[in-house]
């Protein structure tokens, strides 16, 4: 018997001007309470993996094994800790977190390859230049956009090619977030 695809879901908190990071990577403006964080914990139990970039990896690497993250967070510590970690770098050598695997190069080929492996939903989250790489490639199943109520003016997107999207559905938050949940319109 077959198993059923593993989806890659994207999943960013964005500015309404369409950035997941502003001016050197600041994200000062996400506006995270406990209901978004209960959403965060609800869709990582649909996962197992987690793919990063490196620069996303390092920030989640300083935080989330340490014991401030389990006082704070202890469900999404603990899955961000026992979940596999993916991370393509070409300058990275090692890693002190548990379940990290580094990548050089070959990002399609070894996400095509994670997503036929049994197993739960692969998510990134960050990352930009990897989620260039993954959109050139159709390699994103599901785009979660968290949107925030703020414009930036300026800032980083990792949309810097066109992207057809149909809407799969939305959820709006008590504090002004939307989710919108989206899948390439030509995904079947």
């Amino acid at each position: 018997m077959g198993h059923t695809a593993r989806k890659l879901v994207l999943f960013n908190m964005m500015t309404l001007d369409g950035y997941f990071a502003g001016i050197d990577d600041d994200i000062s403006w996400h506006r995270v309470d406990a209901e978004v964080n209960e959403y965060i914990v609800d869709q990582l139990a649909t996962g197992d993996t987690l793919v990063f970039g490196r620069k996303t990896f390092q920030i989640m690497e300083d935080f989330w094994p340490t014991d401030q993250a389990f006082e704070l967070d202890r469900a999404t510590a603990g899955m961000m800790s026992s979940y596999q970690k993916i991370v393509f770098s070409t300058t990275l050598e090692t890693s002190g977190w548990q379940n990290t695997r580094l990548f050089r190069d070959k990002v399609a080929d070894t996400v095509r390859d994670l997503k036929k492996r049994p197993g739960k939903n692969l998510f990134v989250f960050g990352s930009g230049d990897l989620c260039q790489t993954l959109i050139k490639n159709n390699l994103i199943d599901e785009f979660r956009l968290m949107l925030h109520p703020v414009t930036l003016g300026t800032g980083k997107s990792f949309f810097h090619t066109g992207v057809n999207l149909q809407l799969l559905k939305t959820k709006v938050f008590g504090n002004g977030n939307v989710l919108c949940c989206y899948r390439r319109e030509n995904a079947l």
